[in-house]
Parts: structure tokens; C-alpha cells; sequence
């Protein structure tokens, strides 16, 4: 019998994708590498407009005017917000549904999108307010160590945010309904068990109203845990179904939503610390000129976005490896929970119709958050090679 070769298997993979469908998906990925930029750049300038032409300053003096410390915070981080969406939305649709169009990854007419976006806009802007307001009253508390503060407040929203948002946020965007009976649902249900995953119900998501992408998560904390996959996965094979929920399913068992929250947690740390050097420092060489009285001032949160959103921009590799670590870790799981190698490739193939699938290595170090599609077809091609007996290669 034959060896079987990971190369020649992978390489035949690869081959799938060529021609004009490669080059969409090769321009599609790449074009996303400026937009890491232009987000910064498009953000940067909205922030100093609204610093530069003094109406950070006058919403920080009505503001004050309006309430006390903590609730001016609040009041002046809504509409600061508002304007924010305001600037950047030619951008944000150009982004969103434009360029989504125009490389046929979106299914969404203008309302749909827009209707989506205002619900998006609304929470976003309630949650950051609230953050913004307790940010503010620990620089007011702590006028030297806030950054430790604001780091803990921060991951507490976002705690609560993942807390809620199986039962109570996503099915703002979606309709989250029982999987019926069926193969799948006894597949998905048997691997959670084999592995411990506390999970009596599988939840099926109408996401072909937003886009034809595969997906699927488990999600939830505190008791909120959620086994959900969308309709696009359910038009697929059983085997590639049962691939990419065995893959989500280690995310779980692996624990990677609280070491993620850990790593996250340090990263915000030192980021705010950063953050809490550079801000006064550009204060006080602009903030006379912009009438921001310091960093107490409720109008500094125009000053702070810039700093730390440069530092959020200088992150980004560090930010992509660490999520993508844990993708590769929970690709592996996939593999010896589903033991099919070749419905995980075929979905690696499905996934790379919008991600580059084979860049060069310092290319996937600094721009990619998941594997790219070699990488996961030559890791299944590998468990393959290594579990050929046991394996279910259809």
C-alpha cells in the first residue's frame, strides 16, 4: 500500500481554488491589510475634527453643566459617540456593505443593513458610555494608578457583554431557533457530551439573510452557554457539519474564552497604561488649544481614543497570533473529536472564498486571526496521514 503523501494530498486541496475565484479571494484578504490603516487613519481624523473645531470642549462644558462628575461622563460620551458615527460613516458603509457587495459576500439590501446598523450603533454607544463613565470618575479617584482601574472595568463590560450576549444581544441581528431533530442535531449533541460540554439544545441562526459565510459558536458564561450554528453550515455535508462543530466545541473543553479573557485582560492593562502616559503628554501640548481642561476633563475621551487606538493599530499582530494560537489549537481538538480530516479541509477550501489561503508566513504572523487555508488543510492532511485507519475520510 502506497504511503500516504501530505503534500501531494494538500497540494491537491490548493488546487481547488484557482484562477479568477483565487484571485478574488487573494484581493479580497489583501485589501483588508490597508483597512487595518484606514480605520485608524478615518478614526483619527474624526477625533481630530471634533477636538480641533472645539465641540469636545463645548459637549464637555454643556455637559458639566448639566450634572454631576459621573453622570457628566455619560452625557457628554453619547452624543461625543453619535458625532464619532457621524464623521466615519461614509467610511463604515463603504467598508460594510460597498465593498461586501462589490466581492458578493453580502446578501443584505441597503435597509437591511442600515436597520442592523442603528440597533449596532445604539448598543455600542449604551455600553461605551457607561465604560466611558466609570473610566472617568477612577481617573477622578486615582488620578495616577487609573489605568489598573479602567483595565478592570473594561473586562468587566466586556465579561457581561459575553455573559448576555447568546440570550440577549445576538438576537437583535438573528433569529435564534431550536434545531430540529435529526442527524445533525444527534452528532453535534453526542460530541458535546463526549466532552463535557453542558449543552441540552443546539440553536440554528438565519445568517444567510446577512451573508452566505459559514459559521458556527459556542458562546455564553454563567450559565448562558449557547451551541449555535448558522443555515449556510447546515447546507453542507454532515461531515464538514460535524468539523467545524467539533472545532467550536474545543474552544470550550480548551478553555480558550477565559484565557482569552486573561490575555485580554493584561493586554488592555498595559495598553491603558500606554494610554495614561501618551494622553497627558498630547494634552499638554494641545489640549489649551483644544479646550480640554485634563485628563478629569469629560472631553478628554477624544484624546484617549487616539492614543489608544494607535496603540490598539501597533498590536495588532500580537492581538492576531494570540486568537490565532487558539484557533489552531481548537482546529486540532476538531480533528480528533470529528475524526474527518477531509470534511475539515473542504470547509477550509468553503472559508478561503474570502481569506487568503496561502500566504507567506510573516504575511499570516502579522494579518491573520484564524489559520490560513493551507495551514488548516496541511494540519488535516497530517492527522491524516498519522490516523489513516481510524480516520473518516469522506
Amino acid at each position: 500500500m502506497m504511503a500516504f503523501d501530505v503534500e501531494l494530498a494538500t497540494q491537491a486541496y490548493m488546487a481547488t481554488l484557482k484562477g479568477a475565484a483565487r484571485a478574488k479571494s487573494d484581493a479580497y484578504f489583501e485589501g483588508g491589510y490597508w483597512l487595518i490603516l484606514w480605520d485608524f487613519l478615518v478614526a483619527l481624523i474624526a477625533n481630530l475634527i471634533v477636538l480641533r473645531l472645539g465641540w469636545a470642549a463645548r459637549l464637555s462644558r454643556w455637559a458639566r453643566s448639566k450634572a454631576g462628575p459621573l453622570l457628566a461622563a455619560f452625557l457628554f460620551a453619547v452624543p461625543y459617540l453619535l458625532l464619532i458615527t457621524a464623521l466615519t460613516l461614509p467610511f463604515s458603509i463603504y467598508t460594510d456593505f460597498v465593498r461586501e457587495h462589490a466581492y458578493g459576500l453580502s446578501n443584505q439590501s441597503f435597509a437591511e443593513y442600515g436597520g442592523e446598523q442603528l440597533i449596532f450603533i445604539a448598543v455600542d454607544t449604551l455600553l461605551a458610555a457607561l465604560l466611558w463613565m466609570g473610566i472617568n470618575a477612577t481617573i477622578r479617584r486615582f488620578p495616577r494608578g487609573w489605568w489598573l482601574g479602567g483595565a478592570g472595568l473594561t473586562i468587566g463590560v466586556l465579561m457581561v457583554t459575553i455573559t448576555l450576549a447568546p440570550v440577549y444581544l445576538n438576537p437583535l441581528f438573528n433569529d435564534y431557533t431550536p434545531l430540529p431533530d435529526g442527524p445533525v442535531k444527534s452528532e453535534v449533541l453526542k460530541m458535546a457530551r463526549a466532552n463535557g460540554v453542558p449543552a441540552d439544545n443546539v440553536y440554528l441562526v438565519d445568517a444567510s439573510r446577512q451573508s452566505d459565510r459559514i459559521s458556527a459558536n459556542v458562546t455564553g458564561l454563567f450559565g448562558t452557554i449557547r451551541i449555535a450554528l448558522n443555515d449556510n453550515l447546515m447546507k453542507q455535508d454532515i461531515h464538514e457539519i460535524r468539523s467545524v462543530m467539533a472545532h467550536e466545541l474545543g474552544h470550550y473543553v480548551l478553555n480558550h474564552m477565559w484565557k482569552l479573557i486573561i490575555a485580554v485582560a493584561l493586554m488592555i492593562a498595559l495598553s491603558l497604561a500606554l494610554v495614561a502616559v501618551g494622553t497627558p503628554w498630547l494634552l499638554a501640548r494641545l489640549g489649551g488649544r483644544w479646550g480640554i481642561e485634563g485628563m478629569a476633563d469629560p472631553g478628554a475621551l477624544p484624546a484617549l481614543t487616539i492614543v489608544i487606538s494607535f496603540v490598539f493599530l501597533l498590536g495588532t499582530p500580537i492581538t492576531n497570533s494570540l486568537i490565532r494560537v487558539q484557533e489552531q489549537e481548537a482546529d486540532i481538538f476538531g480533528l480528533n473529536a470529528a475524526r474527518a480530516p477531509d470534511g475539515f479541509a473542504r470547509i477550509a477550501m468553503k472559508l478561503s472564498q474570502y481569506r487568503k489561503i496561502e500566504p507567506g508566513a510573516w504575511e499570516e504572523y502579522i494579518f491573520f486571526d484564524h489559520p490560513s487555508g493551507h495551514t488548516r488543510v496541511r494540519t488535516a492532511m497530517r492527522w491524516k496521514a498519522e490516523h489513516v485507519a481510524e480516520a473518516d475520510v469522506r
